[in-house]
């Protein structure tokens, strides 16, 4: 749709109003035992059939004709209340929902009692924590980007870690937001896991595509996670001990109904039970002595204070890190002379997040929210050398070298974001906001000393880049007549970095039409702009992320996307959907060949090739909602293209995570209170991967063969990038959740094997010889069948 056209379309719709006595009723509804708000509950009139849902805080507001009305409040696991009002003037009706004693059942996506083709928001889905808690993972440890991963079109990067590629995008192209804040690294232990604590989260959700127009910034999904606001009407715990890590969250009123908080933290112990093994093997009768070890820690924590039902405020933060360090000293003696020589290294990389969030009723219609927002992610290798010569306990020599290597982004930010009920046909949203950027683009520092010599101290790399990034948003969600629903708005962006200023205008367009009662067809437009580019070297095991603004020289990423789809529901418990997707991207960026973030001395945007890409294929989805037995089935089909003008001859490659089939079986079963069980089965066409397939005798290696009678090169020719195919991947996790009654709670075991068939799934490849003597491809799988407890606990 033309730009000119999408706007005057929009402000059509903002100039009408209502010309009946209407009143207004509206309030928050909340969870009657913690005081949570609840997000995506549902209030409807009987009369009318006119109704609404709840926004991210658990607000409401209805607007009907003066008379007296019958309204329906529902949440799904929640007993459903009915409220009778003479509505002759504004009212203000605060509403808690008791949780459902009677229902046996586990609900796989928190969309109040609004069904599939009810939902205007297509490539849209809200993942419930029970689904989380619920089903096997790697390790034990309840994954929420692991979960994600089984939605269909989301890959994961590689076997058992946490990255994301949704509808052929990369893991820069994520919107990933916790508390309204992005977040620059999401992987715990080399991307293994997650960083975000289940325990702490109360809503996730996932977008893919029809991108509402209030996010913006990214190129491929929005992945909007909530934390618990905590309980404010008594004090509760729980937490746990598995194989790797412990977890406790803490959560209460500090005062009852006014101000609460919630506190989770977690922590590996891996390295505190490994290191007498690890000292006993490294030690020797000769002087030699060291440690080395791996550990995480993640702590998220919140509070909010109710001042008034017009004014709430909350302050939530995170704070993270991982490090992998290790030490090796020796100490030599023979007669009079000592040697000592130390060695030392780390690998550090971790976030810190908070925002200050102020809630502001403004009026029965107009809900208000300003953000203060924190995000910094950081990146830190170092290394330490030292050796020491000694006579008579003298010391006679030395040398020292130590190096550093470190990158980072720091965000300082704030938005406002305003929802304007106009009626129950016009939702309205709109906004903006503004963050300065500190990019870090990889700095190294190498300092040496020797004796008798002056000592060096050099620092290569790019310095600090400023930039300031401003957006403003509006939509309005339409109904028109009893069919059709359409969401139509624009987000527009300028960034200015150095001497640059790029500007963005970026339409989007949802619609959707009922064809029957249980069948609707859906179809949207979404342009997005993203200013920052990651520099991710993918051969080595190490987030070596390098966060960068776009320069004169380097563009803004753009994209276009169009989607169209069918959502039909069989009953309350079944729905099914299809969506099939094309997608366009510019202004990618990538390594040159043969250059990584180990390239010293070389302004970055001299290692990189800039190109585009583009992605197609079609996803289905079934699913069970409801009842003892949930859980869904989903296949993708899709294709994943590269192109750059100096990377494989100019020519057309798939992209490394271009997989053509993607199936996902994710099923949790409930036997009683007291039992239950969670199955996954995963199946993908394996990644696409480079290997020179010819190999030629270089002319200095025939010549070294020729006179030495021995020792050659060889020259390996690579006709396209990603020319290969992995063997494809397949596993089945199964694990059961025992639980049982106690006088203080509840304690639950959770017992889990992942790969329980133990299938070898290809990690990377490699050239090796055979005994024969004769180049040979081998296959390095990671994990085996792998086992997993834990005990979990709740007050």
């Amino acid at each position: 749709m033309p730009k000119t056209i999408v706007v005057s379309v929009l402000a059509l719709f903002i100039a009408t109003t209502l010309t009946a006595q209407t009143y207004t009723i509206s309030g928050y509804i909340s969870d009657s035992s913690s005081g949570e708000g609840l997000w995506g509950a549902t209030v409807y009139d009987i009369k009318t059939k006119q109704g609404v849902s709840t926004n991210n805080y658990g607000f409401y507001s209805l607007t009907l004709p003066s008379d007296t009305v019958k309204l329906r409040i529902s949440f799904v696991g929640y007993k459903t209340q009915y409220l009778i009002i003479k509505l002759d003037k504004n009212y203000s009706k605060n509403i808690e929902l008791v949780g459902s004693v009677e229902l046996e059942e586990v609900s796989v996506y928190a969309e109040g009692e609004q069904e599939i083709q009810d939902n205007p928001r297509m490539s849209t889905i809200n993942i419930s924590m029970d689904a989380i808690k619920s089903l096997p993972v790697f390790l034990g440890e309840k994954d929420v980007l692991k979960t994600i991963q089984l939605m269909p079109g989301v890959q994961s990067g590689g076997e058992g870690t946490s990255g994301l590629y949704v509808r052929g995008g990369g893991p820069d192209q994520n919107l990933i937001l916790l508390d309204g804040v992005p977040v620059y690294n999401a992987s715990h232990l080399f991307g293994f896991f997650s960083i975000f604590n289940a325990n702490s989260i109360k809503s996730v959700k996932l977008i893919k595509g029809g991108f509402p127009a209030n996010y913006g910034g990214r190129l491929s999904s929005v992945i909007d996670i909530r934390m618990k606001e905590g309980n404010n009407k008594k004090f509760h715990g729980e937490g746990g001990i598995g194989l790797i890590s412990a977890h406790l969250t803490l959560e209460g009123p500090i005062v009852k109904d006014k101000t609460s908080f919630i506190v989770s933290a977690r922590r590996t112990y891996i390295d505190i039970l490994a290191q007498p093994f690890i000292r006993s093997s490294i030690s020797d009768a000769q002087g030699t002595t060291g440690s080395s070890g791996y550990f995480f820690y993640d702590v998220n924590a919140k509070i909010n204070h109710k001042f008034s039902d017009k004014h709430r405020l909350y302050l939530s933060g995170y704070l993270g890190n991982d490090k992998f360090y290790n030490k090796l000293e020796s100490n030599y003696r023979r007669g009079n002379e000592r040697s000592y020589s130390k060695e030392e290294g780390k690998v550090k990389w971790g976030n810190i997040i908070s925002a200050l969030r102020w809630n502001y009723l403004i009026g029965p219609k107009l809900f208000a929210n300003t953000t203060l927002t924190y995000s910094k992610y950081k990146f830190d290798v170092g290394f330490l050398s030292r050796d020491e010569d000694y006579i008579n306990d003298q010391l006679e020599s030395f040398e020292e070298f130590q190096g550093n290597y470190f990158s980072g982004i720091v965000d300082l930010g704030v938005k406002v974001d305003f929802n304007w009920m106009a009626s129950p046909n016009h939702q309205f949203l709109f906004g903006g906001g503004f963050t300065n950027h500190t990019f870090s683009p990889g700095v190294q520092n190498f300092k040496g000393s020797t004796t008798g010599s002056a000592e060096i101290d050099t620092t290569l790399g790019a310095t600090d880049i400023y930039s300031n990034e401003i957006w403003a948003y509006i939509e309005d969600e339409i109904k028109i007549g009893d069919r059709l629903v359409m969401n139509i708005g624009f987000h527009t962006s300028g960034f200015a970095v150095e001497n640059s200023f790029y500007y963005s205008f970026q339409p989007r367009v949802s619609t959707s039409y009922l064809i029957s009662e249980k069948t609707a067809i859906k179809a949207s437009y979404a342009e997005m702009t993203q200013y920052l580019h990651l520099l991710s070297n993918t051969s080595i095991g190490l987030p070596t992320d390098l966060w960068l603004p776009p320069t004169d020289r380097v563009k803004p990423q753009i994209s276009r996307q169009v989607a169209a789809g069918v959502a039909h529901s069989f009953s309350r418990q079944y729905q099914f959907s299809l969506e099939g997707y094309y997608k366009f991207m510019d202004n990618l960026i990538a390594y040159k060949d043969g250059a990584s973030f180990f390239t010293i001395g070389t302004d970055w945007q001299d290692l990189i090739e800039t190109g585009k890409g583009w992605s197609y294929g079609m996803e289905v989805m079934f699913e069970k909602k409801s009842g003892k037995t949930t859980g869904w089935i989903g296949y993708t089909l899709s294709w994943s293209n590269r192109q750059f003008e100096n990377i494989s001859f100019g020519e057309v490659y798939p992209y490394r995570y271009d997989r053509r089939h993607d199936v996902s079986v994710a099923i949790t079963h409930k036997f009683n209170d007291r039992v239950d069980i969670g199955i996954v089965w995963v199946y993908g066409t394996g990644n696409a991967v480079t290997l020179g397939l010819e190999r030629y005798l270089s002319l200095e290696g025939a010549i070294q063969s020729s006179t030495n009678g021995y020792g050659y090169n060889d020259i390996e020719y690579i006709d396209q990038r990603n020319n290969y195919r992995m063997a494809s991947y397949h596993r089945l996790d199964i694990g059961v959740n025992l639980h049982k009654k106690k006088k203080w709670g509840e304690r639950t075991w959770s017992l889990g094997f992942y790969n329980i068939y133990n299938r070898r799934n290809p990690f990377y490849l490699y050239f090796g010889t055979d005994p024969n003597g004769d180049k040979q491809l081998y296959q390095v799988s990671l994990f085996p069948i792998l086992p997993a407890i834990s005990y979990n606990f709740k007050f």
